[in-house]
């Protein structure tokens, strides 16, 4: 068997999103298991719409991830440019190649021509091109160009049946007659998408296509071409192909680019991490087994096989993205976990150190409670700020005029302790919140948290206090009295 070589080919167009990324993964996994080539190209002949900024954003995506390509931009390879744009001379060597092989042909018919032949013949005048165009004389073909036409460059179909089998969904066939011969290129000899894509996979040895199932009906288009470039001494003929579910959203509708929940870019920005992201990718459509949702990237790439995945349309969850990345989360070493938090204490204004010591004590505080790092790094904020914000709903809730003699009970207490640790601040608290005001803790410990962290939710209240130190401690509880309401 040939070494197998598979593509990941997106347009610059907009903002890297999570069908297109998940679509990546199955082809970079199955290259890896296969000990195969990922290469990666840009497609990017569109003029109007392809931009700097969009192919930035999806080298940063595949760099963000892991998904290291072995050709393409940066990297090259022994088949570039990898770039469609650069590789203007190859099309247009090709296309003369499939016209002098009578292949391909001029076609000079417009639009209304076609429609008004199909009314003529009784049939739907929106079904298409009919074909008409292949028998041109070039006695034709110069009168046409007398009255200043241009013509199109269209594939000649084979007059059969187009059978192949797809990895996933099996044997299909497309009846002969059903897909019209299609343009390659205009008549200047601009190629498009229909001719660069298989093209550039036949120039560089692509040997399966991993794609979406929106792009099923192209398929035997894409065959056709790749036959005839086999006959001009182009490639090696079809390859294999496996068109990969959908990935839907509310409503089983198909997540577009314009879908906010789609945008790569908002997971990163929100803390979820690559292999937990990379996880639930996977899920869309494959599994590693019935009864286990959690992987790592290296156990994917050992188990992946394209033919276990389902041809049924995934829909993207989000709560389950989000327990995925939260058991990701807390399988991270401690100290790892420490570091990935740094930057989302930064995004909100705090400069941390990663082996700051009280972020290394802080840190495995709130890992199990993290569902994504912006959770962590928000929880740990009142560790590092010297003015604490309290939240308003918070304070609405738990420091009101019923709070005051709690937080005086708990200072009282606090202020005698002869030693300030964990275990001395729970005894304390306990003593005179519990049995001396005869609360139950919910109530007693729901003032002190806020004062103390300016949330309801944070690291565990007695070891924050030990870790924010006596000064600072009895400063906001003392700030909390006075009921400030907005910042200790």
């Amino acid at each position: 068997m040939s070494r197998v070589r598979v593509r990941f080919c997106p347009s610059p167009t907009g903002t890297p999103h999570v069908g297109l990324i998940r679509t990546a993964l199955f082809n970079w996994a199955h290259a890896r298991h296969h000990q195969g080539d990922f290469v990666f190209r840009i497609e990017d002949t569109d003029a109007q719409r392809d931009s700097v900024e969009s192919y930035e954003a999806i080298l940063d995506a595949l760099r963000w991830l892991g998904l290291d390509w072995d050709e393409g931009p940066e990297q090259g390879g022994p088949h570039g440019p990898y770039r469609q744009s650069e590789r203007g001379d190859l099309y247009r060597d090709a296309l003369g190649r499939l016209v002098q092989a009578g292949e391909v042909y001029e076609s000079y018919s417009s639009a209304e021509e076609i429609e008004a032949r199909h009314r003529a013949a009784g049939r739907d005048p929106k079904l298409g091109y009919d074909n008409a165009d292949r028998a041109l004389t070039e006695e034709q073909k110069q009168a046409f160009r007398a009255e200043g036409r241009k013509p199109v460059y269209r594939l000649r179909m084979p007059d059969r049946d187009i059978v192949f089998t797809d990895l996933i969904r099996g044997e299909i066939t497309f009846k002969q007659g059903t897909v019209p011969d299609f343009v390659l290129a205009r008549g200047d000899g601009t190629p498009l998408y229909p001719l660069t894509n298989p093209l550039d996979d036949a120039l560089m040895g692509i040997t399966h296509v991993l794609r979406g199932e929106d792009l099923l009906a192209s398929t035997p288009r894409q065959i056709a071409l790749l036959e005839a470039l086999a006959r001009v001494g182009i490639g090696e003929g079809p390859l294999t192909y496996a068109h990969l579910p959908l990935v839907t959203g509310e409503g089983s509708r198909k997540l577009s680019k314009r879908d906010p929940q789609s945008n790569l870019f908002l997971y990163r920005d929100r803390g979820f991490l690559p292999e937990g992201l990379l996880n639930y990718l996977a899920l869309l459509g494959w599994s590693i087994a019935e009864d286990r949702d959690v992987f790592s990237l290296a156990e994917m790439v050992e188990a992946f096989d394209v033919s276990r995945v389902s041809s049924n349309a995934a829909r993207f969850d989000l709560k389950k993205a989000e327990a995925i990345n939260a058991a990701h989360l807390r399988a991270l070493d401690p100290a790892d976990f420490a570091a990935r938090v740094v930057p989302y204490l930064a995004a909100i204004g705090l400069t941390v150190a990663a082996d700051d010591p009280v972020l290394t004590a802080a840190a495995p505080l709130v890992q199990e409670r993290s569902v994504v790092l912006s959770d962590a790094a928000r929880m740990l904020a009142f560790l590092f700020v010297d003015e604490l914000e309290i939240d308003p709903d918070a304070a609405a809730k738990n420091l009101g005029p019923d709070a005051g003699p709690i937080l005086d009970a708990a200072i009282k207490g606090l202020e005698s302790l002869p030693e300030w640790t964990t275990a001395a601040i729970e005894e304390s608290l306990k003593e005179s919140l519990v049995e001396g005001l005869g609360l139950k803790p919910r109530k007693a410990f729901g003032p002190i948290r806020v004062a103390i962290s300016g949330r309801t939710v944070s690291p565990p209240l007695y070891e924050s206090m030990e870790l924010l130190g006596r000064v600072v401690s009895l400063r906001r509880l003392g700030g909390a009295v006075q009921g400030s309401g907005g910042v200790v």
